[in-house]
Parts: C-alpha cells; structure tokens; sequence
C-alpha cells in the first residue's frame, strides 16, 4: 500500500521539499497555505471561490465549533464537508492554542484543560479524549493532537513541563486514533513538536514523537511574540529531527517571505488568518511588500492590484477597492480576501515549480529581498 506522503523532490541548495500528501477528500500538493476557517468558513468568501482560487485544503478549529454550533450537531448534519459545503480535505487544530491565547479563562491539569467558554462562560472540558471524540464527529481529514502551548518569554522549567504534559497528551491522542479505527478508516493525526526558544526540549520532543510514529508532525509554539529571527531559529531547530518520510506543519504563521524562509527550513503546510485579516482593513499583499489602499495616493489609480495575478478581484481597480475599503462596503472584504488568499496560494505554486527546476535557493532569495526592500519603502513613503 502506498505512502500517505511522497517525497517528490528537494532543493540541492535548502531543506525545501516537494511533495504530495493524500487524504480521504483528495491529495494535497506541497508546499502549501492553507486558508483558516476557524468557525466554518473562510472569512468573506465561498467554498466556490476557495476552490476557484487553487486552495487544496483549509482549516477549521476543535474549540470554536465545539462551542457553536456543537460538534454533535455538525456530525448529526453529515459531518463538517457537508455542513459548510467544501468537498476538500480539512485539517482541524485541537484547540491547543486557546490553552495559549484563552490563559484567564482556562486551567492546565495533567488531564487536561479546563475552560471557562470565551462566548459565556460555560465551563467545558478539553483532554485527549475530548478533543479526539469532537474532531471524529466532525470528520477530519488531518487532526491534531492536543498540547501546551508555552508563552514566550518561557522559563526553562516551566517549559519542560509542558513538554512532558504534551508528550503524554500526544500518546493518549495516539493510542485513541488507534483503538478507535480513525487511522486504519484514512484519518491522519499529527503531533505538535514544543519547545520554546530550547533546541535541546524541541529535538528531544521531536525525537520522541517521531518515536511513535505520527502520519504527520508540527512545529508548535512559534509567531507566539518572539522576534522574526527567533522564530525561525526555532523552526531550524525542529525540522532536521523530524521525520523525512512524513509531512511537516508549521502552525500559525506567516508573512509571504517568512513563508518561504521556512519553505527553505524543510516545512510543508502552513495556515494562517492574516491574509483574510488584513484584507478587511485594505490592506493587499504584492511582490513589492503590502499594500495599504487606504492611502490618498490610490484615490483614481487605475491598475488593479497586481498586474498579471489573474482572479476575480483583478476585474477592478485600486482606486475602487480603495472607495469600498473607506465606506465600509463588504464586497471590498471579499475582493481583497480573494486577493491576498491567491496571492499566498500562487506563491505556494511558484515554490513548487521552483524546488521541481532546483533553483528554489536563488528563486526565493530573490523574491525575498524584492519583498522585504519594497515593504520597508513603502513604510518609509
């Protein structure tokens, strides 16, 4: 039986791979973005456009829809595909970030976490058994396990800890897939590698992971407010004990050149929610670094966006996504969303073809350095 991950192609120059992950709801092409849809939905567009777009996969999360509308209620309705219409595979994140993001509202026990809901206060419960059983209803192709997420700055001490807690949460997902038949039926579980700013607790926590033998692997607890230099110094530290065979995931995370920087890192699948963020408030992401059409300077320009990134949003121009930003009007959301979501999505594909050539070393510091000197300009003006 074939591999759930193949191996394509790697970079001569970088750690950058090339390849392809199967799933039950189809095969993924990596390296890859996948567009966030925390609560169900990518914010501002349809599954219609989603696909239009290029997306392969997208994200939905553990603790939010287990809050509203309820897990159960989304398998009674056939499962989170049919409930929001996307035919595609979907990885759902376990809700270890709200044990990060939610601090005033939870307490970590050796079980578990428990929550005071954000939306009322309703106590509620997450361990491995919990959030194993919530992502089974609702029919994930690629679930996380659950962990402690560390802040940043993190005391050793502390750290280790949460190391130890989320290796023994990692088992309990593990063993639980297992016996109930969630991996044998196609269902992928992926491990999250902790660690902080630790190169010794991250390589002993990836090595210890690899051990048991995960379809796929995360790096956890970066983009948590450490400088740029850092977070890479900590992803740098996790990959080369990762797995070669299996797919890596770096949560949470990033700009376009922090993407390709870790594309460089050996990482494979990344998702994060500021694309669709930022394209609420105008602003647009270009070769040139991002693009606030806000500014007066685009009131009657007549270009779109970015000349030659072919999408619906390049029917119109930046002096009219500049007039829907300013009132307010929500199809401006849903232009720049398309935008921004492409722009990831299309340099996602240019990576791949790069790494194919093997010329994705010079390709991405190039691009890089375009990225980077247009960005500070643009701040600069």
């Amino acid at each position: 039986m074939p591999s759930h991950f193949q191996l394509l192609a790697t970079d001569t120059a970088t750690a950058a791979r090339r390849g392809r992950l199967h799933t039950r709801h189809g095969t993924v092409e990596t390296p890859i973005f996948m567009p966030v849809g925390t609560q169900g939905t990518v914010k501002a567009v349809t599954p219609v456009q989603l696909r239009d777009l290029g997306a392969q996969i997208i994200l939905g999360n553990t603790y939010h829809l287990n809050l509203r509308p309820g897990s159960e209620v989304v398998r009674e309705l056939g499962g989170l595909h049919r409930f929001m219409g996307w035919d595609g595979p979907i990885l759902t994140d376990s809700g270890g970030f709200q044990v990060f993001s939610l601090a005033k509202l939870r307490d970590i026990r050796d079980d578990g976490v428990a929550f005071s809901s954000h939306l009322d206060g309703t106590k509620l419960f997450l361990g491995p058994r919990e959030v194993m059983a919530i992502q089974q209803n609702l029919g994930s192709d690629i679930a996380m396990v659950i962990d402690e997420c560390p802040p940043w700055p993190c005391d050793r001490d502390e750290c280790a800890r949460a190391c130890a807690r989320s290796l023994r949460w990692a088992r309990d997902c593990r063993t639980i897939a297992a016996d109930t038949g969630w991996l044998t039926a196609g269902h992928h579980l992926f491990a999250i590698v902790q660690g902080s700013t630790y190169d010794d607790l991250r390589r002993e926590a990836a090595e210890e992971l690899a051990a048991l033998d995960f379809p796929g692997y995360a790096v956890g607890g970066v983009s948590v407010g450490e400088p740029e230099p850092e977070m890479l110094k900590q992803v740098a530290a996790t990959t080369p004990f990762l797995p070669a065979d299996k797919p890596r995931y770096t949560m949470g995370l990033g700009t376009p050149s922090q993407l390709l920087k870790m594309v460089a890192l050996g990482v494979d699948l990344f998702d994060c929610v500021l694309p669709t963020r930022v394209a609420r408030n105008g602003l647009a992401f270009t070769p040139d670094g991002p693009m606030n059409l806000r500014n007066e300077k685009y009131r009657t320009d007549p270009r779109p966006v970015v000349e030659g990134l072919a999408n619906y949003a390049a029917n119109f121009s930046r002096a009219y996504l500049r007039h829907l930003t300013l009132s307010g009007e929500i199809l401006g959301c849903t232009l720049l969303t398309i935008h921004n979501l492409h722009f990831y999505l299309d340099l996602m594909a240019q990576a791949r073809a790069h790494i194919e050539a093997g010329d994705y070393g010079a390709w991405h510091l190039a691009w890089i350095a375009r990225y980077e000197a247009g960005a500070a300009a643009r701040t600069a003006s």
